[in-house]
């Protein structure tokens, strides 16, 4: 298909078009149960049509609360078949998010598991919505003709991480997740012959278009740590499974477990992971367990994905002295870096915007705009202009992160603006340290943070046995070395540091 949609569109059309390569292969595989691509699309229309016979029209939103699975995806394509609106939520989403979305998004429908279902009849947020179904459709109604759609038209809409103020909704249109695919298939690079693990939900929608068949990870994201690589290895290895592409949580305990048991799972030829940061400590983890596939590392937002990557092996040999490296700007974006500034900015044109950048080489916030970057929020103005700068035309994401373009054009990050800490001398970069602390021994995760005024190692470790070490290591170089039996992370991928939450947390201390 080329870039140039047309008036008539809808990203299911991607699906269909697999469908016509791929017809009896299988399109999921959830623990022992597969459905082929053929009979997953014979399932999409037939749910398209009940969703029609039950009153859901084009434009509808539409929350759907149920995990990874092929009733997921079936739903979800089925709403985009008939011009609806999915809204996802997280499963780790708190009560009160989860009032607060519902408020925001003024949904038609709900479709969930029958927790879900029993969920909703309790939570005020849920009950007002006029219309509760389950994952079951009948078959037997006559296939429907179904509305035309538009690239404008809202395909999508998924709340971002934060966990204060007025929730961000992302809106996704038709138009936005083709280009979304566009700007993933070169990373994902699959072939016909691919067996894809994706624990990332986007990227198994990704896989339907491009007819990768998909395995579902036997693996719960509402509770991380209770994940069995055990089991999971074994899934791999069952399912001939020969890529991955995972949160770095699961990656790292993937590879924890294959080097402490000496295993290899040599099916597999390429894992991509992203959705917080890498360190050249871990990647030598990541290569020593997978000696021979290829490792990418990406960096990208809920706004904003992909922007740059990286390979293992260039991360491990990167000099990490002032940042992180993250690798060359990817073709369907373009990255700027900007003056560091905590309101609201605007440029009235591209001489405008130049002259917010900051000298090469030099810390700023990383901007980023391309035809797969998200343009809108529902119903939040505030961080519309908060998170956006529009040149003409041109949508520029603030991405809150901090970095400064190499030399050799790579881009390096130096943690979230919000984390630096300003000296006479410059910046203090969050994520040197971070490097720095997980390459001592006995730390599991750690960060540097400004507390009452004075530079604070925050530290988690992996053997409690080495505190007294650590703290020798550490009190050079820090006023105040505090240890946290868990330093809190980002609840969608467990991966990042939640810098707001661990604030709260040391505030607490005094």
């Amino acid at each position: 298909m080329e870039n140039n949609l047309a008036d008539r569109f809808n990203i299911v059309d991607l699906f269909h078009a697999a469908v016509r390569r791929n017809a009896d292969r299988p399109a999921i595989i959830d623990l022992e149960k597969s459905i082929s691509f053929v009979d997953l699309e014979s399932a999409v229309v037939h749910t398209a049509t009940y969703f029609l016979h039950k009153g859901i029209r084009k434009g509808d939103r539409v929350l759907v609360f149920a995990p990874m699975s092929s009733d997921l995806y079936r739903t979800v394509l089925a709403l985009f078949r008939i011009g609806a609106v999915a809204v996802f939520l997280d499963e780790w989403v708190s009560v009160k998010r989860l009032g607060e979305c519902c408020r925001l998004a003024q949904c038609a429908a709900f479709i969930g598991t029958f927790r879900g279902r029993v969920l909703a009849r309790l939570l005020p947020g849920l009950r007002s919505i006029p219309l509760h179904m389950g994952l079951k459709f009948d078959a037997s109604l006559p296939v429907s003709a179904f509305p035309d759609t538009s690239p404008d038209d809202t395909a999508l809409i998924t709340f971002t991480t934060g966990s204060t103020g007025v929730p961000k909704a992302a809106i996704r249109t038709h138009g936005l997740l083709f280009e979304q695919f566009q700007a993933l298939i070169p990373l994902l690079n699959s072939t016909v012959a691919d067996i894809c693990m994706p624990v990332l939900p986007i990227v198994l929608l990704m896989n339907l278009g491009a007819g990768t068949t998909s395995v579902l990870a036997d693996f719960n994201p509402r509770k991380p740590n209770t994940m069995d690589p055990a089991r999971i290895a074994s899934q791999i290895s069952r399912h001939k499974v020969s890529s991955i592409i995972a949160s770095p949580f699961f990656i790292r305990q993937l590879s924890r477990h294959l080097l402490n048991k000496q295993l290899f799972l040599n099916g597999i030829q390429k894992i991509l992971t992203g959705g917080a940061p890498v360190f050249p400590s871990e990647a030598k983890a990541y290569r020593a367990a997978f000696p021979d596939a290829h490792i990418g590392i990406v960096y990208g937002s809920t706004e904003a994905e992909p922007m740059s990557m990286i390979t293992a092996d260039d991360l491990i040999g990167s000099d990490t002295e002032r940042g992180l490296n993250v690798g060359k700007t990817e073709a369907a974006a373009s990255i700027r870096i900007i003056e560091i500034a905590d309101e609201s900015i605007s440029a009235a044109d591209d001489e405008a915007l130049a002259q917010l950048e900051v000298r090469a080489g030099e810390i700023g916030e990383i901007i980023v705009s391309g035809p797969h970057v998200l343009r809108d929020y529902l119903h939040n103005p505030e961080a519309l202009k908060r998170n956006k700068v529009f040149v003409g035309a041109t949508c520029w994401h603030r991405t809150g992160d901090s970095g400064f373009l190499g030399e050799d054009g790579s881009l390096y990050l130096t943690g979230r603006c919000s984390s630096l800490i300003r000296t006479q001398e410059g910046f203090l970069s969050t994520f040197l340290y971070e490097n720095r602390l997980q390459s001592v021994e006995g730390v599991e995760i750690g960060t540097m943070m400004l507390v009452d005024e004075k530079l604070t190692a925050v530290i988690e470790l992996s053997d409690a046995s080495r505190q007294s070490a650590v703290r020798a290591v550490m009190e050079h170089a820090f006023t105040e070395v505090v240890f946290m039996s868990e330093i809190p992370r980002d609840p969608r991928h467990n991966s990042k540091i939640d810098y707001e939450k661990l604030r709260v947390l040391l505030s607490r201390r005094h």
